[in-house]
């Protein structure tokens, strides 16, 4: 009988887990109030970092120095489609999404660490690897090292102070905050809002703004329509396609600080009347719908504090005008007010 005997990687035997691998390249944002190392092996990964967080206003809030390493699976199985949806995991205090054995991401909040593995074809796929892996990192370090209350919301403000924007699916909060900020506003960020419990500042991640096709019928000034139309397409996992709208390189203005939060305002489709849009909302109805639009917050620790806070806010509905600035102009006015 003949033994064939393979040839066995030393750096294996020693790092099995391929844990110490050097990580020889980094980046350094200030995001979300703290601040962010990306170290990576790969220029590739690096890029996508660069994507999503170059040219950032960094918002600070006293935050720590967060750590996330970005690295490159070794061997590859190419995607015949979309890439499967991730699928969360938790427990021993980690928290994690995984796609398949080479694309995943494990965060440890309480060492302020993450680390996301991405195959070479899940860089085909940009936007979801952004979005649910190095995304997921970012945003689970930011909240919960810092017990921030993280929100599915969007928020625009003006001198400092902050208005909220809630509601339901297909209510045209996207359009909302975009001729918002065209209005001259600050744009926050369109429905990741995370907020301060005690003080109600609010951050988040001014990158980008996802269009549906159908908006470009309300943009009005033919540079942004044209800025809109060469954007990149991107394709949800419901199947609905958006553009990613860019809002950096200084064509609209972005908040520059956290913004301290006045107003919470829940948009809504049903029509209103010209001047009339904005309806003020009781404590009580504020709160009742702050429950109801906000499943994933309720259960974050620093939900309490949040409704407490919430109950100094000033609450609205705003109905949906003729035409997306109408709604913009009602946010501007009761923020200039």
């Amino acid at each position: 009988m003949t033994t064939t005997t393979w040839p066995v990687d030393p750096r294996r035997i020693a790092d099995p887990f391929g844990e110490r691998a050097p990580l020889a390249l980094s980046r350094r944002y200030g995001l979300l109030g703290a601040t962010f190392d990306f170290l990576s092996d790969s220029p590739e990964l690096l890029a996508l970092v660069d994507a999503a967080y170059g040219g950032l206003p960094a918002h600070e809030l006293d935050g720590p120095t967060l750590r996330v390493e970005l690295r490159m699976a070794e061997d590859d199985a190419a995607f015949t489609a979309e890439p499967p949806r991730p699928r969360m995991l938790g427990g021993a205090g980690l928290v994690g999404a995984t796609v398949d054995a080479r694309n995943l991401v494990i965060v440890q909040p309480e060492a302020g660490r993450a680390v996301v593995q991405l195959s070479r074809s899940m860089l085909g796929f940009g936007y979801h690897a952004r979005y649910e892996l190095i995304e997921f990192a970012v945003f689970q370090l930011a909240a919960r090292t810092q017990g921030l209350v993280a929100l599915h919301a969007g928020c625009v403000g003006l001198d400092g102070v902050g208005a909220l924007l809630m509601g339901v699916s297909g209510a045209g909060k996207s359009t909302l905050t975009l001729h918002a900020a065209l209005q001259g506003l600050d744009f926050l960020t369109e429905d990741g809002s995370f907020v301060e419990p005690r003080t109600l500042r609010a951050t988040g991640v001014a990158n980008f703004l996802h269009l549906r096709f159908d908006a470009l019928a309300w943009i009005d000034d033919a540079a942004v329509r044209a800025r809109a139309q060469a954007s990149p397409v991107i394709r949800r996992r419901s199947g609905v396609e958006k553009f990613e709208l860019d809002l950096r390189g200084g064509w609209v203005r972005l908040a520059a600080q956290p913004l301290r939060l006045r107003h919470l305002v829940f948009a809504s489709s049903e029509p209103g009347r010209a001047g009339a849009l904005l309806r003020a909302l009781s404590t009580d109805e504020l709160l009742e719908r702050l429950h109801g639009d906000q499943a994933y917050a309720m259960g974050q620790p620093g939900w309490p504090a949040f409704v407490q806070g919430c109950r100094q806010l000033h609450g609205w509905v705003l109905a949906r005008g003729a035409h997306p600035a109408e709604g913009a102009a009602a946010l501007r006015s009761l923020l200039m007010g």
